[in-house]
């Protein structure tokens, strides 16, 4: 039965670790344990019967649902980052033409300060939403 012990810890790998994940995953591996025992009470080969078991259980989406797991959407978090790292390069890029304009026509006044604060803002707030979506 270290088999089904071992499946239905590698189904609960994403699921966290509560009091409540852990009953869960007791009675299932109680009741395909109990399923095993019926279908070699019926004639089953330990291996077949373990098997068949695995193949009925299925899989736990709906069960990781109501556990609270979130499908991570890697999609999303890859497209959070690519912003994170236009705006770091788009800012970075508008802060040192702001800054040769400013040193190469007016050198006796530092100006490009105040476009400066407003251009950090992008890649703030985008930091910000790439961690909401990590």
């Amino acid at each position: 039965m270290k088999k089904i012990r071992n499946h239905i810890e590698d189904l609960f790998r994403d699921v966290p670790k509560t009091e409540q994940a852990e009953i869960v995953k007791q009675e299932i591996i109680q009741n395909l344990e109990e399923k095993v025992m019926y279908l070699m009470d019926n004639g089953k080969e330990e291996e077949d019967a373990i098997n068949k078991a695995i193949v009925e259980f299925g899989d736990i989406e709906e069960l990781k649902k109501e556990l609270g797991v979130k499908k991570l959407d890697s999609k999303k978090a890859n497209l959070a980052k690519l912003n994170l790292t236009y705006s770091i390069w788009g800012s970075g890029l508008l802060i040192a033409f702001t800054l040769f304009i400013n040193f190469y026509y007016t050198p006796q006044t530092i100006w490009f300060v105040y476009p400066m604060f407003g251009l950090i803002w992008w890649p703030l707030s985008m930091y910000f939403y790439w961690q909401r979506k990590k």
